[in-house]
C-alpha cells in the first residue's frame, strides 16, 4: 500500500531522511514514531506530495508518488494536526462544504453514515463554535473518511484532548478494518490500543517493528502493565 524506497530529504546541509526504506501493508495500523525534530512531518509531507523526493521512490497501491502524477492521491486522505473549520457552521454544514469541495457533490447518505460512524450524528446541527477539542478532531476525521480513501495518514489525532476525547478517537479508529493507516503519535497507550507496527524514526533513519518488538527494543515492554 504505502512502499518507500532509498528516501532522501535535506534542508540546506542538514539531512533530515538518510536512504529511508519503508513498507505499510495492507489493513496495517503503523504509529509513526520519533522525538521532536526528528523528520516525521518531513516524512508525512514527502508522502503527500508536499515535498517533492529529491532522492529515492516513494509509491501508493504501486503508483509512483510524482508531482506530473496525480493517481495516486485518490487513494490516501490526510487528517492533519490543526485544522480549518467554520466555526459558525454546524457539523452537518462543515461536512456538506468539504464533501463538496472534494467530491463536488454531498451525499446526504454517505455524510450521514460517517457522521454516525464518529458519535456526531445528534450533535449535526450545533455549530462547531460549540463544539469541545474531541468533536471538532472527530469531526475533522469524519471529513477525512468521507472521502473513502483505503489509506489514512493522521497527524497527532488525539493532540490536545482530554483523556474521554482521546478514548473516543481511539475507538473510531479501531474500528477502521478496512483502512492502511500511518498515524503520527506520541501517546505509548494509544499504539498500544490500535497499532499493528511502530515504524521508529532516528537520526534520519527508520526502523519498523511489531508493537510487541519495539516496546522490547526500547525496554518498554512492561509500560502499561
Amino acid at each position: 500500500m504505502i512502499k518507500v524506497m532509498n528516501l532522501n530529504q535535506s534542508f540546506g546541509k542538514k539531512r533530515v531522511l538518510d536512504s529511508i526504506s519503508l513498507e505499510i501493508k495492507r489493513k496495517e495500523v503503523c504509529a509513526l514514531v520519533g522525538r521532536n525534530g526528528a523528520g516525521k512531518s518531513t516524512f508525512i509531507h514527502s508522502l503527500l506530495g508536499l515535498l517533492p523526493v529529491k532522492q529515492g521512490t516513494i509509491k501508493i497501491n504501486g503508483i509512483e508518488v510524482t508531482k506530473n502524477n496525480t493517481e495516486w492521491k485518490k487513494a490516501i486522505a490526510y487528517l492533519p494536526e490543526k485544522f480549518m473549520l467554520y466555526p459558525s457552521l454546524t457539523g452537518l454544514e462543515n461536512m456538506m462544504f468539504f464533501a463538496e469541495a472534494i467530491s463536488g457533490k454531498a451525499d446526504l447518505e454517505r455524510l450521514g453514515e460517517v457522521l454516525r460512524s464518529v458519535r456526531l450524528w445528534d450533535d449535526r446541527n450545533v455549530q462547531v463554535k460549540k463544539y469541545s477539542k474531541g468533536m471538532l478532531q472527530r469531526l475533522g476525521l469524519a471529513i477525512t473518511l468521507f472521502q473513502d480513501s483505503s489509506i489514512l495518514i493522521l497527524d497527532e489525532p488525539t493532540s490536545g484532548i482530554d483523556p474521554m476525547g482521546r478514548k473516543e478517537i481511539l475507538e473510531v479508529l479501531a474500528s477502521l478494518h478496512d483502512k492502511t493507516i500511518l498515524l503520527s503519535s506520541h501517546h505509548l497507550d494509544e499504539i498500544k490500543q490500535v497499532c499493528t507496527h511502530v515504524a521508529f524514526l532516528e537520526d534520519g533513519k527508520i526502523e519498523k517493528y511489531s508493537v510487541e518488538q519495539f516496546l522490547e527494543t526500547q525496554n518498554l515492554g512492561g509500560y502499561g502493565r
